[in-house]
C-alpha cells in the first residue's frame, strides 16, 4: 500500500466525512452434473429439478410458488444452485426468480436476499432438506395440494440432475482450458508469486451476512466476493461515492478535479470502473484472481492494510462535520488489519461452496511452505496472509512537546516488549506469515522510509505530533532511490495553500520545521530503536517472512546486519522493488542472503525492463526469479498500457504453447486466453487500451511479458513462485524447532 501526494491526506479527510476444481469456468455453460449428488454441498453451480419424495413429483411453477405435480423431469422446473456459503444456496429459476421464504409460503422473488438463502442438509430418509434462513422453517409439500410450503417439519427431496438452467449472474474468467498440477511434491513448483496484494480491502469485510465494517475508512468501493454474487459485490456504487460520484472523494481530492464525476452503474456495466487510476474502486474481485490463477498465478501473499494516522486526520476533520458518522469509523492500524485477514478464510470458505465442498477449492490459505509446495502441487493458489501498516503491535509513538531528542521511547503504554510477544503470538495463530515492520508513518520501533516529502510528513505529524527530522542521503549508487527532495518550508506557501494542508498546519502548536532544499535527497532520522531492534529479533526467532520495504534506508541496513549475523542467514523480501530507498549495496546483500526483490505495480514492459536492472547483482548459480507486486487495492493507481511502439496483445492468445514456451512447461496443456468481456453488457478490457484495469488482466501481462522479452522473461516469471519457497523455506529451516520437511 503507498500514497504519493499530498491529495492522499485529503482521501482521508473525506472518506470520514462521506461518512477440487478443474479448472474450467462453470458460468460458461450449464451442463446436467454426471452423477446424483451424495452430500449437501454436490449442488454447487450445477443444473436440477426438485423432486419431492412425499409424492415422487416434480416442482411446477404455479403463479408466483411452486407445486409437485409433475410426473417426470423434462416437465419440471430447472433450478441453477448458487452456493452462498458452504451447504447454502440461492435455487435460481430458468425465468431468473429465486425461491424465497414469506411466511408459511414459499414465494419467488426478484432479487436475492436472506429470504432467498436456504441451508441445504441430508434428509433421514437418503435425500436433502432445505431450510429458510430467515424463518427458520423448511420445505415442506402440502398433501392436500401438492404444493411447496413451510413448515416445522422437512420435507425431503431429490436434486434429479437435468439441463436447461438459467445460470446465475458471474463474471467469467474467459479462459479455456484446465490449469496445470504440479510434477510432483519434491519437484520444484512453476509457477508466478504475486508478493504484495490486499485483497480484503473494501467496503465490506465479510460476505455479507454479518457486517464487520468496512476497511480503508469507508471509501473504497466493493468486495472480494459477496454471497449473492457479483451483482451485489460490485453494484452501483452511488450510495457511497453519490450520484455520479459526486461525493467520490478521489474525484474531489486525490485527482484535485471536483468537476471529474464517474458513471457509478458496477455489474454488469462497469463504465468507468474498474479502472487502473480508480483507486476507490474494487480491482480484485475473485474472479479476476481465479483468472490470473488458471494462467499460472501460485503464491499470493494477502495483507491487512491500514494507515492510522491518515485515518485519525480524516476522522478528526469529519467529527467538525458529522461526529456521529465519525465515530463509527475504525482507524486502529491492528484491528483493521486483523479483520481483513480473518475475512481471508471467509474467502476461502465461499471459494470452496462453489466448488464442491470443504477443501475442494482453488484458493488454499497456507502457514508454512510445506503446506504450500502441496497445494500448488494440485495445482491450486497458495495464499499467504500478511500485515502491512505502521503501527504494528500497536506500536504507535507520540512525542512530547518539545521532546526532539527521544531516544526511542514508546510514549504509548500499549507498545511493550511483553505486548510485543502476546501480539507476535496471536498472529501466528491467526495465520499471518509476512509482515512489514515498517510503513509511511514513524513509530516506536523506528523510521520510516521516506519518498513523499510533504503528504506523509503532514499525516505522519498528526499520527506522532512531530515532524520528520532529516539528514543528507547517503551519496553512494542506488537500486531504488532513497528520500526525496524537501518542500521550502520556510517560505510562505511551502507547506501548501490548500485548506487540508491548513486543517493540519493549524493545529500544529509551535515553529514550523525548516528543511534543507537543494539537489541532495533527504533521509529520515529516526533510526531503529530498541523496541524496533526487539521486535525484529522476536518476529525472526518465530520465523516471520519479514519485509525490508517502507524501512528508512538506515534501518534496512540494521535489518540486513541482523540477518547476516544468523546461521543460515536470514532472507528479506524487497515486495515494493525497494520502496523507501535500497542502496546498490544493500540489493546485492538481500539477494546474496537467498532474498527476493520483486518490482511494484509492473506491466509487461516495466517488468522486463526490472528483470535486466537486477541481472548484474543477480547471485551466479541461482535461477534468475521476478515476480511482482500488483499492489491491487492498495489505494494506488495500477500499471498503464506499455504504449506505441510495443507489440500488441492479439486475442485469443495461447498460454503454454509456442517456441517461447520451453522445457519448462513440458507437459502443461495450452490455455487459449480470451478477452475479459461482460456479455451482459458487452464491456471488455484490452490490456493495450487500459493498462491493469483489474487484478483479472494479470493472465494478460504475462503475454505482455513474452512480447516484451520472450522465453528468458517467461521462465523468470514462472520461476518466481519457487523462489519465493526457496526463501521461505531458508527462514523456517533453522533451529530451534527445526521442521522434520527441512531434511526429507
Amino acid at each position: 500500500m503507498r500514497h504519493s501526494s499530498l491529495a492522499v491526506i485529503g482521501l482521508s479527510l473525506l472518506l470520514a466525512a462521506c461518512g477440487g476444481s478443474s479448472g474450467s469456468d462453470k458460468q460458461d455453460s450449464v451442463t446436467a452434473p454426471s452423477t446424483t449428488p451424495s452430500t449437501r454441498y454436490d449442488l454447487a453451480n450445477r443444473c436440477f429439478a426438485l423432486q419431492s419424495l412425499a409424492n415422487g413429483n416434480y416442482a411446477v411453477r404455479n403463479g408466483a410458488g411452486y407445486t409437485f405435480s409433475s410426473a417426470d423431469v423434462i416437465g419440471g422446473e430447472t433450478f441453477y444452485m448458487k452456493p452462498t456459503a458452504l451447504g447454502e444456496y440461492l435455487f435460481h429459476a430458468k425465468d431468473k426468480s429465486l425461491l424465497s421464504a414469506s411466511g408459511s409460503s414459499v414465494t419467488t422473488a426478484a432479487t436475492a436476499a436472506p429470504a432467498t438463502n436456504w441451508i441445504v442438509d441430508l434428509g433421514p430418509k437418503g435425500g436433502h432438506t432445505a431450510k429458510s434462513e430467515t424463518t427458520g422453517q423448511s420445505m415442506a409439500v402440502d398433501p392436500a395440494s401438492g404444493n411447496l410450503v413451510l413448515a416445522a417439519s422437512a420435507g425431503e427431496f431429490k436434486f434429479v440432475p437435468t439441463t436447461g438452467c438459467t445460470a446465475y449472474p458471474e463474471i467469467n474468467t474467459d479462459i479455456i482450458g484446465q490449469t496445470y498440477k504440479g510434477r510432483g511434491i519434491n519437484k520444484p513448483v512453476v509457477g508466478f508469486a504475486e508478493v504484495h496484494a490486499h485483497q480484503a480491502m473494501g467496503s465490506e469485510m465479510s460476505d455479507g451476512k454479518e457486517i464487520v465494517g468496512p476497511s480503508a475508512g469507508g471509501v473504497m468501493y466493493g468486495q472480494t466476493m459477496h454471497r449473492f454474487g457479483v451483482p451485489h459485490a460490485l453494484k452501483d456504487c452511488a450510495a457511497m461515492h453519490g450520484p455520479n460520484g459526486t461525493l467520490d472523494p478521489e474525484a474531489t481530492i486525490l485527482d484535485n478535479e471536483p468537476l471529474k464525476f464517474h458513471d457509478t452503474k458496477g455489474w454488469p456495466s462497469f463504465v468507468d470502473w474498474p479502472a487502473r487510476n480508480s483507486q476507490l474502486h474494487q480491482m480484485m474481485y475473485y474472479k479476476w484472481i481465479e483468472r490470473a490463477w488458471k494462467a499460472g498465478l501460485r503464491i499470493m501473499v494477502v495483507e491487512g492494510t491500514n494507515i492510522e494516522a491518515l485515518c485519525e486526520v480524516g476522522k478528526a476533520y469529519a467529527s467538525a462535520l458529522n461526529p456521529a458518522g465519525a465515530s463509527k469509523i475504525d482507524c486502529d492500524d491492528m484491528g483493521v488489519g486483523i479483520k481483513q485477514v480473518k475475512y481471508l478464510f471467509q474467502v476461502q470458505d465461499y471459494i470452496d461452496a462453489q466448488e464442491g465442498g470443504p477443501g475442494k477449492g482453488w484458493y488454499r490459505i497456507v502457514k508454512d511452505p510445506f503446506e504450500a509446495r502441496a497445494v500448488i502441487n494440485e495445482g491450486k493458489l497458495a495464499v499467504v496472509p500478511g500485515l502491512e501498516f505502521s503501527n504494528v503491535f500497536q506500536c504507535n509513538v507520540t512525542f512530547l512537546p518539545g521532546d526532539n531528542k527521544d531516544g526511542g521511547r514508546a510514549l504509548d503504554p500499549l507498545c511493550t516488549e511483553a505486548n510485543i510477544d502476546k501480539q507476535i503470538d496471536e498472529i501466528w495463530e491467526l495465520g499471518v506469515r509476512e509482515l512489514f515492520p515498517y510503513h509511511d508513518v514513524n513509530s516506536a520501533l523506528g523510521g520510516t522510509g521516506i519518498f513523499n516529502s510533504l503528504a506523509l510528513n503532514l499525516v505522519g505529524y498528526w499520527g506522532t505530533k512531530r515532524f520528520w527530522d532529516t539528514y543528507d542521503c547517503p551519496d553512494v549508487p542506488y537500486f531504488y532511490g532513497a528520500g526525496a527532495k524537501m518542500y521550502d518550508s520556510s517560505a510562505p506557501s511551502g507547506f501548501g495553500s490548500d485548506p487540508l494542508t491548513g486543517f493540519i498546519v493549524s493545529n500544529f502548536q509551535g515553529p514550523l520545521p525548516v528543511y534543507k532544499t537543494g539537489d541532495r535527497n533527504q533521509c529520515n532520522a529516526r533510526g531503529i530503536t530498541p523496541l524496533g531492534r526487539y521486535a525484529l529479533q522476536k518476529l525472526m526467532e518465530k520465523k516471520f517472512i519479514i519485509d525490508i520495504d517502507h524501512a528508512e534506508l538506515s534501518i534496512k541496513q540494521d535489518m540486513i546486519d541482523m540477518g547476516k549475523a544468523m546461521t543460515p542467514q536470514y532472507p528479506f523480501i524487497s515486495a515494493h522493488g525497494g520502496h523507501g530507498g535500497i542502496s546498490m549495496d544493500q540489493a546485492e546483500d538481500i539477494l546474496a542472503m537467498g532474498g527476493l526483490i520483486y518490482p511494484a505495480k509492473p506491466n509487461g514492459k516495466g517488468h522486463k525492463d526490472f528483470l535486466e536492472k537486477l541481472k548484474p547483482i543477480w547471485p551466479q548459480g541461482r535461477e534468475m526469479a521476478l515476480g511482482f507486486g500488483m499492489d491491487g487495492n492498495g489505494l494506488a493507481n495500477l500499471a498503464g498500457p506499455r504504449g506505441n511502439g510495443s507489440a500488441p496483445v492479439v486475442y485469443p492468445f495461447k498460454l503454454f504453447e509456442g517456441p517461447d514456451w520451453g522445457e519448462k512447461y513440458a507437459g502443461f496443456a495450452p490455455l487459449t486466453v480470451n478477452m475479459q468481456t461482460i456479455p451482459e453488457s458487452g464491456k471488455y478490457w484490452h490490456v493495450d487500451e487500459t493498462g491493469t484495469s483489474h487484478f483479472g488482466l494479470v493472465a494478460d501481462f504475462v503475454e505482455e511479458i513474452r512480447l516484451e522479452g520472450g522465453g528468458e522473461a517467461l521462465d523468470a516469471l514462472y520461476n518466481s513462485a519457487e523462489a519465493y519457497l526457496q526463501m521461505w523455506e531458508q527462514i523456517v529451516c533453522r533451529e530451534p524447532n527445526m521442521p522434520a520437511q527441512c531434511t526429507n
